[in-house]
């Protein structure tokens, strides 16, 4: 089996698409339409069906997809047997770590460790992409990642995901310098806060989402919520004086400093674990597991980028229990 037409396979599937699949395998268009021919001669079945719009997985190959993805890492561990961490046999760590993020870490927590993985292991890269919890571990499974950290709590719903929890962050409610809730020295109640604007992240936000819940029980509540997909919106909207959004306290702490955000003395939200999950059967390149290494020596002593930044005193708002 040529291990280059499993790699078609693979990229046609997660991309859907013949045009998409080329540029990012490099490869002329004619030359994936090729590979996908000759592995369904092979396999005696047809595994994509030919749309308007792309391509749609039949249920042959979405049977196949797993096994494609193990051959491939089958082949990836021969290539590194007996050569100690590297992936060239030389001891040497080298390869590309592709890692599915919430943009708030990609901006705080992810320079200082990538900086430091450079340094001990310069021949190792890393992809970041931005991705809420869905996607990553959809990126997981179909091997588009090869880690991915989540911002959650409780047991995760996917059993082949496996997860630890690497770090803490510590949330922050947050409203523009001049919003009435601004400078309080006591916490709002739910009943007031059920009574504002907020500007949340999108929904399988597993704080956001534990927001809008608390606030939809209050009696008689009629917050207005509107969902973004990136941190930048939801900020921008809080900084012009809209409403007020829950985020990470690293991705607010530079505007509080400068006075264009406020923090709003919190009822109680509890630090979200940063957790660094993996597929459970896909085999860690010696580059991830680096990455990942790195991740945990970094954030071993709990700091986090904004630490420093307390909530308001008397305000019932907490510090991270670092």
């Amino acid at each position: 089996m040529d291990t280059r037409l499993l790699h078609t396979f693979l990229t046609l599937a997660r991309t859907a698409n013949f045009t998409a699949a080329a540029a990012e395998l490099h490869l002329a268009q004619s030359t994936v339409t090729v590979h996908i021919r000759t592995l369904e001669r092979e396999w005696g079945t047809r595994l994509f069906d030919r749309l308007p719009t792309g391509t749609l997985l039949t249920e042959s190959g979405r049977r196949r997809l797993d096994g494609a993805q193990e051959v491939l890492d089958a082949v990836a561990r021969l290539r590194t047997g007996g050569a100690g961490a590297g992936e060239g046999g030389d001891g040497v760590v080298r390869g590309r770590v592709r890692v599915g993020t919430p943009e708030s870490l990609c901006a705080t927590r992810l320079p200082p460790v990538i900086t430091a993985l450079r340094t001990r292991h310069p021949e190792a890269e890393v992809d970041l992409h931005a991705a809420g919890t869905g996607e990553c571990v959809e990126g997981l499974r179909s091997g588009r990642l090869d880690l991915a950290l989540l911002l959650e709590e409780g047991e995760l719903p996917f059993p082949d995901v496996a997860a630890e929890t690497v770090a803490r962050e510590e949330l922050a409610l947050v409203c523009a310098s001049g919003h009435p809730l601004a400078g309080r020295e006591h916490a709002p109640t739910w009943a007031r806060l059920a009574r504002e604007t907020f500007f949340l992240l999108e929904e399988g936000c597993s704080y956001s989402d534990a927001l809008e819940r608390r606030l939809l029980a209050v009696p008689d509540a009629r917050p207005r919520l509107t969902r973004f997909g990136g941190v930048d919106a939801a900020r921008s909207c809080v900084a012009a004086g809209l409403g007020l959004t829950l985020l990470p306290l690293t991705s607010v702490e530079e505007q509080v400093r400068q006075g264009r955000l406020a923090r709003v003395p919190a009822p109680d939200f509890s630090d979200v674990p940063v957790r660094l999950a993996r597929h459970r059967r896909r085999w860690t390149s010696p580059a991830a597991e680096a990455l990942a290494e790195e991740m945990t020596r970094q954030w071993a002593d709990g700091e986090t980028p904004g630490a420093a930044l307390s909530a308001p005193r008397g305000s019932g708002g907490r510090r991270s229990s670092k």
